[in-house]
């Protein structure tokens, strides 16, 4: 009938729309792969450390081994000896890498991490007077080194608050709160005795020697609870990228997101710190590392986490077997990693007007 009216013919999609969607599709693509990959990094991390010691065990039995067979030496060594200390490298870099990466996301600022703004020197700063002046050792110094972690957090934010954080104000602040705790410190290790001394020294360091099961079980809790917490919260990170108003105008609670954000991110550091010690640079190049593997790809949250886990788990390695007959502290490792590339970055930053 020649008076029907007929429905449009639906329009072929443009050159610029398949082009988008390609570029969509390779960056999904990638992040898959990325993410596939530095899973099975990680698993050969863990894998060499279970396998490789003064008493070195086959990759075959080290599977066996973790399946429920094996000898009776080898589930001593592998399931009580480096399993608990493997997986809690894992596990620590996994905290910092999605610590650093929502810090620096949210304050779009690359020197914006945990370790750089005095959170580890909050913590550590509560470790040493609680160790100093109260006589607590063990267990009860991990709560402390939370505490004062988290209310570090706290106070940084709180001092920088101005009608809003902005990144650069927040970092200045932590940097001279951090010097302050640093300060606090010193003072407290100057009238300790050499043993109170030498062990606060290690613990700042940031070491895993010697951890165990128990130091293992709390930190998988407190991550079981603050991960998803942090996913959920993470999504208001696209609209807080673009800015305070803009993100007001497309309908986020700017100061509520940012808030939940940077608590989520504070506890990550706390509880990692609280179970090595502030481990050095690992929330500083994880991020930077992972965002180069996946560019285009926003903050790079899971790539960042897994990023840190790699990191540290190669890094506690590291430290054990280089030198033989010594056992470096994790975090000397990753300082001589995280240092140059600080340094780098300030020096970049300069050259391009942004350095101040």
């Amino acid at each position: 009938m020649s008076g029907t009216l007929r429905p449009a013919p639906t329009p072929l999609p443009s050159a610029a729309t398949a082009r988008v969607r390609a570029v969509r599709r390779r960056g999904r693509v990638r992040y898959v792969g990325v993410g596939t990959g530095l899973c099975a990094a990680a698993l050969i991390a863990l894998c060499v450390s279970l396998s490789y010691g003064d008493y070195t065990v086959p990759l075959p039995d080290v599977v066996t081994t973790l399946l429920g067979g094996g000898d009776a030496g080898s589930r001593f060594i592998i399931l009580e000896l480096r399993l608990p200390r493997a997986l809690l490298a894992l596990l620590i870099g996994c905290c910092f890498g999605l610590s650093g990466a929502v810090f620096q996301t949210l304050l779009r600022n690359p020197l914006a991490s945990p370790d750089i703004i005095g959170v580890g020197s909050g913590a550590g700063a509560a470790v040493v007077l609680a160790g100093g002046l109260a006589g607590l050792s063990g267990t009860p110094l991990s709560f402390v080194a939370l505490a004062g972690a988290l209310a570090t957090g706290a106070a940084v934010y709180l001092l920088a608050w101005r009608k809003g954080v902005t990144g650069y104000r927040l970092v200045l602040i932590g940097l001279g709160v951090g010097t302050g705790l640093s300060s606090v410190i010193s003072y407290q290790m100057t009238r300790s005795d050499v043993t109170e001394a030498q062990t606060a020294f290690l613990w700042l360091t940031g070491s895993i020697n010697g951890r165990s099961w128990p130091h293992f079980w709390p930190l998988l809790v407190a991550a079981a609870l603050l991960v998803p917490l942090t996913a959920a919260a993470a999504r208001a990170l696209p609209a807080l990228q673009l800015g305070d108003d803009t993100a007001g105008g497309l309908g986020s609670r700017v100061e509520r997101d940012r808030l939940a954000l940077l608590g989520c991110a504070t506890g990550l550091a706390g509880v990692a710190t609280a179970a090595a010690g502030p481990i050095g640079f690992v929330a500083f190049v994880s991020p930077p590392i992972a965002r180069r593997l996946v560019p285009g790809q926003g903050a790079a949250l899971m790539p960042s986490a897994l990023t840190g886990a790699v990191l540290v788990s190669v890094a506690d390695f590291a430290g054990q077997h280089v030198l033989p007959g010594t056992q470096l502290p994790v975090g000397i490792v990753t300082s001589v990693v995280g240092a140059p590339y600080l340094l780098w970055l300030l020096a970049r930053a300069n050259r391009v007007g942004k350095g101040g």
